[in-house]
């Protein structure tokens, strides 16, 4: 949970986690529906996924238990060299290096390292790094220590340095050069997509569709739609996806809200419009599921931040 999400932000959901998965097995057992529901917020639902698959092949292929080694944690859906490490050493107490965002910071200042440190130069330079200076018996407390030190005095910006507990040791601090440490390649611009999606009413009910189970937002659920083409109006684009995706005919209505979210690689703006069908049952073309459901149970479908806005709008309109 703490991968690419705030201390405070996953605490709660720690909590929740804990109470409704208190072991493997527990884990193992339930379902990728309340897997996902139960981590609805944090976002990066891929983590959720591998999260329960490997929960999945610790009860088959290991009693449930973890392994301790890092190749075997590594073998594990969504554990790479970094998670592998962090969890052998502090976990298990065994001498294995890890690199997360934080450590990397501190020792390429303490070093001084030209490389870009996300190249792979550059990465390979930093394993090496840390695990020269691996000390033997107290990799746990050391990892640890960088990444607290990364994050609460070495920082990416305005780096506490005075105050630093190794600022000795530091080539970029003798050198004034901490705030150019790490090098950081350029990012690529990110695309922006304009989507639109329908949601279809009929009687007290609305039509969601669940997302494949691999990919973007995988077994989540949502309005379908879909991205808007050259030459296209939003209407247009609704119509073509919903006869795509869905097989139907749909007429589009009034607009609902407009929405925002930035992904890993790319934005989008959402258009919800209010749609009714015009012809043709909807069937699964190409979502993993389809159900109409009452507004009143929205809640209880798993969904990415703008489809549970939207959602939370509509249970709220149907309230008396």
């Amino acid at each position: 949970m703490l991968q690419q999400t705030r201390v405070e932000t996953v605490i709660p959901y720690f909590q929740r986690w804990m109470e409704r998965f208190p072991t493997i097995p527990a884990l193992a057992a339930a379902s990728q529906q309340d897997v996902l529901a139960a981590w609805e917020g944090l976002g990066y639902y891929s983590r959720a996924r591998n999260l329960h698959r490997a929960a999945q092949i610790l009860v088959a292929q290991h009693g449930g238990r973890l392994p301790e080694d890092t190749d075997s944690l590594r073998r594990l859906p969504g554990i790479g060299r970094y998670t592998a490490g962090a969890i052998a050493s502090i976990a298990f107490g065994h001498d294995a290096p890890t690199l997360d965002g934080n450590i990397r910071r501190v020792l390429a200042r303490i070093f001084n390292m030209e490389l870009p440190a996300r190249s792979p130069k550059g990465a390979r330079r930093l394993w090496d790094l840390a695990a020269e200076h691996l000390p033997p018996g107290q990799a746990g407390d050391y990892n640890q220590a960088l990444m607290d030190l990364g994050a609460t005095v070495c920082t990416p910006r305005q780096p506490d340095c005075p105050h630093c507990p190794v600022n000795d040791l530091c080539a970029a601090y003798a050198l004034g050069l901490q705030e150019q440490r790490p090098v950081l390649e350029p990012k690529p611009s990110q695309p922006h997509y304009t989507v639109a999606a329908a949601v279809i009413q009929r009687d007290a009910q609305v039509l969601i569709a669940q997302r494949p189970a691999n990919g973007l937002l995988g077994g989540m659920w949502e309005f379908p739609g879909g991205k808007l083409q050259p030459g296209e109006d939003l209407a247009g684009c609704l119509q073509r996806e919903i006869k795509e995706e869905l097989g139907a005919r749909v007429a589009v209505h009034e607009q609902i809200g407009v929405y925002q979210h930035a992904y890993t690689h790319f934005r989008v703006t959402l258009h919800a419009f209010r749609c009714s069908l015009a012809g043709g049952e909807p069937c699964n073309l190409e979502h993993a599921s389809l159900v109409w459901t009452p507004l009143a149970e929205l809640k209880n479908y798993p969904m990415g931040k703008i489809d549970r806005t939207i959602a939370t709008r509509l249970a709220q309109e149907a309230k008396p």
